[in-house]
């Protein structure tokens, strides 16, 4: 399995430099997240990749929209894949919205509003597992990339990743939120 942190967007920008949320909801990709991701696409173009599963928040799904560009896989939204509800880019888009927006993405079923403001980190923690536990019992994990966050990232490897970075994930192995 491939997880795949979105490329850079507004917040990212302004919280790097600051250190201060700059109050933007649910923001898009910048040009530089943009570019970043086309990279990231040509990186992994030559990867036996089937599925690909995005997080809900709207730069995961930009961010799944330019890598299907060159991989050309359906991407599945599931919201198990979210950022921790932290900052304000992480109050998210009514899932009613994001059907209208990208209506060549496969929705489940997920509450309207889908994102959890005020998570604790025992609560992502737990989320996480979950995700590990899930994509486990899964057949084709291999095959599989996952367009996500620095959080659930970090949550599932150990390992803080830039914007637009990738890394291999076996859901086989133990998980550091397992750890705790």
């Amino acid at each position: 399995m491939i997880l795949i942190r979105h490329g850079q967007t507004i917040f990212n920008a302004v919280f790097g430099l600051t250190r201060i949320d700059p109050g933007v909801v649910d923001p898009g990709l910048t040009l530089e997240g943009r570019r970043q991701i086309a990279a990231a696409a040509e990186s992994l173009a030559g990867l036996p990749l089937k599925r690909v599963v995005a997080s809900p928040y709207t730069r995961a799904l930009e961010t799944a929209e330019i890598l299907t560009r060159r991989l050309k896989r359906p991407v599945e939204i599931d919201p198990l894949v979210g950022e921790r509800g932290h900052f304000a880019c992480d109050i998210g888009t009514r899932r009613s919205r994001l059907v209208e927006q990208w209506p060549q993405h496969r929705f489940g079923e997920f509450e309207e509003e889908w994102w959890r403001a005020g998570e604790t980190e025992d609560e992502f923690a737990h989320r996480c597992r979950r995700f590990h536990e899930a994509v486990a019992a899964l057949k084709d994990w291999p095959e599989v990339l996952v367009v996500t966050h620095w959080g659930v990232i970090r949550g599932l490897t150990g390992r803080s990743v830039s914007n637009g970075e990738w890394v291999r994930f076996d859901p086989h192995a133990p998980s550091p939120a397992a750890k705790d």
